[in-house]
C-alpha cells in the first residue's frame, strides 16, 4: 500500500515495454521477447518491480491479444506509424486498451475504449472468426447511438492481495478450491 500511496504510476506503451524487455541483460525469460507476443506475469512484474519499482500502466496493446470490441487505434499508433486511418493501419495496429501492473503481483486491473465505429467493429468481429449476425445485437448498439465509451475490471482477489500484502493469490480466494469436488 505504500508504494501505490506514493502516488507514482510509471506509464509506457506496449511497444516500449517490449523494447525494454529485449534489451534487458539484469534476467532471462522463459521464451524469446517479440513485438506481438501475450505478456506474461515473469515480464509484467520484472518491469513494474525491476525496472519502474512502481505500478505500472501499459497502453497500446497489440489488436490480436485483445478482445474484439476494444477501439483500434489510428491517429498517433505508435506501432503503425501514425496512420490516421484505421481501414489501411500495418501489420503492427494496437487497440485503446490499458493493464495496471503492481510490484509482486503484475496485473491487477484491465480496460480499454470500446470500438464505437460500426465498421471497424464489423471487421474485427469477423478478423477474430465470430459469426456477425450472432452478434447483431452488439452491432445494433453502435448502430443505434452509442457513445465513445470505455470499461475496465478489477481482479477481486487480486486487489485483496494489493490491500493485504498478501503474496501467493491462493491465500486470498474467499472459498476453498478443492480439485474434483464439483460435478459438472
Amino acid at each position: 500500500l505504500r508504494t501505490l500511496a506514493a502516488g507514482r504510476v510509471a506509464r509506457i506503451t506496449y511497444t516500449e515495454a517490449i523494447d525494454l524487455l529485449q534489451k534487458t541483460t539484469k534476467r532471462k525469460f522463459s521464451e524469446p521477447i517479440r513485438w506481438g507476443m501475450d505478456l506474461k506475469t515473469e515480464h509484467e512484474r520484472f518491469l513494474a518491480e525491476d525496472v519502474f519499482g512502481s505500478p505500472l500502466a501499459i497502453t497500446e496493446y497489440p489488436k490480436d491479444l485483445k478482445a474484439f470490441y476494444m477501439r483500434v487505434n489510428s491517429e498517433g499508433n505508435i506501432a503503425s506509424g501514425g496512420t490516421d486511418d484505421a481501414d489501411n493501419a500495418l501489420e503492427k495496429t494496437t487497440v485503446a486498451a490499458f493493464d495496471i501492473l503492481m510490484p509482486g503481483l503484475g496485473e491487477v486491473v484491465g480496460g480499454s475504449q470500446r470500438e464505437e465505429r460500426l465498421h471497424v467493429l464489423r471487421r474485427r468481429i469477423e478478423e477474430v472468426g465470430l459469426d456477425p449476425e450472432q452478434y447483431g445485437w452488439y452491432l445494433d448498439l453502435r448502430r443505434y447511438g452509442s457513445i465513445p465509451h470505455s470499461g475496465f475490471g478489477v481482479g477481486f482477489d487480486r486487489l485483496v492481495q494489493v490491500v493485504t500484502g498478501v503474496e501467493n493469490i491462493r491465500d486470498v480466494v474467499p472459498f476453498p478450491r478443492v480439485q474434483g469436488s464439483i460435478d459438472f
